[in-house]
């Protein structure tokens, strides 16, 4: 029923919802709810006594400057150290290249304030992050997808999709969310050498991209783009790759902050346009997670992160081979916070989900990932947050859930 109101929004809120995880979240507030839905880090790893010194120190050496307006681009220092860190990533990139936001999210939203006109066509992979879908939703873009595979973006499908002229592509190489997939080194050449030839620009988001508990480091996109000649100018990246990541998987995710690695001009309008949103992130908030993370504290920190969370994915996969039932299938993450399964093509998830959480239990239906449509038989496992005993009964009680719905589902067929 049209209200009042209602008639007086802009017509880009129409193709606005809320997030199906937001919603889980409701509904897994209650403690006996043992939620794999959200993308939440493990509390018990967030390093609170030093943020408890950290504000001490900040409010009582530079109270007025944490307190006070600062410069839309961030806090300097707090840029240095994002440059030096990323350095031994191979990124090798200016200050000026870096710009702070208020968590990756915002980055999103900025970037689609910056290049999306309505009815444009982005590419992304199949499923993919459901926030960025409805980030770009909100500018109005429409959708070429490209599916996935157990080495990420299928590459060899990629050209014909790239022939419907995309604005741009977006892509999250490392740990995929929702997927949990990496992306291969010789696809990742693959698609830096498509997306010059057809002039196509890359967003690559990477917040899992330290969260590695297996294999070895690959380049990231931006490393192989500013590699080909004439895309790294004494340090100063001009390329084609947009990189984002974010303080919310290795700090806490509480802080909101993010940043974006872009060529100079590109961070000038992106300054711009945060300017008209909140001016800037956080003075207080970015100086209080440098003096956390400088000294070398984040890098210790991040290694006891990996140590908890390898412990939990091993417990889930375990999990699932003992629980889950047959004709069901996953994927083995290498890093990040999930893994995805897949059941029988004539399984709907959304439907499975109200019987789980009757059984106390919590999962995020695969469709909502899918920019184009489908997914009905899919679902995201999230394994950073509970404990190991909780991954274990979890997945126990979710396993006889979906042998009962299977079960259920061949009797009526």
């Amino acid at each position: 029923m049209a209200t009042l109101w209602s008639k007086r929004y802009a017509q880009r809120t129409g193709r606005v919802s809320s997030s199906t995880i937001r919603e889980l979240l409701k509904l897994t507030e209650k403690g006996d709810v043992i939620s794999f839905a959200g993308g939440l880090p493990a509390p018990e790893v967030f390093p609170v006594a030093e943020f408890q010194t950290a504000c001490h120190k900040v409010l009582e050496e530079m109270g007025p400057k944490a307190l006070q307006y600062g410069t839309t681009e961030g806090y300097r220092p707090l840029r240095e150290m994002i440059v030096r860190h990323m350095a031994r990533y191979k990124i090798n990139v200016s200050v000026d290249n870096v710009l702070i936001t208020a968590g990756s999210q915002q980055a999103l939203d900025l970037i689609g304030k910056l290049l999306i006109n309505p009815g444009d066509r982005l590419l992304v992979e199949e499923p993919t992050y459901l926030g960025a879908l409805q980030a770009f939703n909100m500018y109005q873009a429409e959708y070429v997808t490209v599916p996935i595979d157990d080495d990420g973006l299928r590459t060899d499908l990629l050209e014909e999709a790239l022939r419907a002229g995309p604005k741009f592509m977006y892509i999250l190489p490392n740990f995929q969310n929702p997927g949990g997939v990496t992306l291969s080194l010789s696809r990742r050449m693959e698609l830096i050498a498509l997306a010059e030839r057809y002039g196509v620009p890359i967003i690559e988001d990477d917040p899992y991209g330290q969260l590695r508990y297996e294999g070895e480091h690959i380049k990231p996109l931006v490393v192989l783009d500013s590699e080909r000649p004439g895309c790294d100018d004494g340090g100063r990246y001009s390329g084609n790759v947009i990189y984002l990541s974010t303080f919310s998987k290795t700090l806490a995710p509480g802080l909101r902050l993010g940043w974006v690695v872009a060529p100079e001009e590109v961070i000038s309008k992106l300054v711009q346009l945060k300017q008209g949103t909140d001016l800037h992130t956080s003075t207080f908030t970015q100086i209080v997670a440098y003096e956390v993370a400088r000294g070398g504290f984040l890098d210790k920190h991040v290694r006891k992160i990996r140590q908890v969370y390898r412990e939990r994915r091993d417990v889930m996969l375990a999990a699932l081979e003992r629980y889950f039932p047959p004709g069901v299938r996953w994927t083995h993450p290498q890093g990040g916070l999930f893994l995805w399964v897949t059941l029988p093509e004539w399984v709907n998830t959304t439907q499975i989900l109200p019987h789980a959480i009757e059984e106390k239990v919590a999962y995020v239906p695969g469709t909502d990932f899918f920019a184009s449509g489908g997914g009905y038989n899919t679902m995201r496992l999230n394994f950073s947050n509970a404990r190991p005993e909780m991954i274990e009964e979890g997945i126990r009680r979710l396993g006889r859930v979906l042998a009962t719905q299977l079960e259920a589902e061949k009797q009526v067929a």
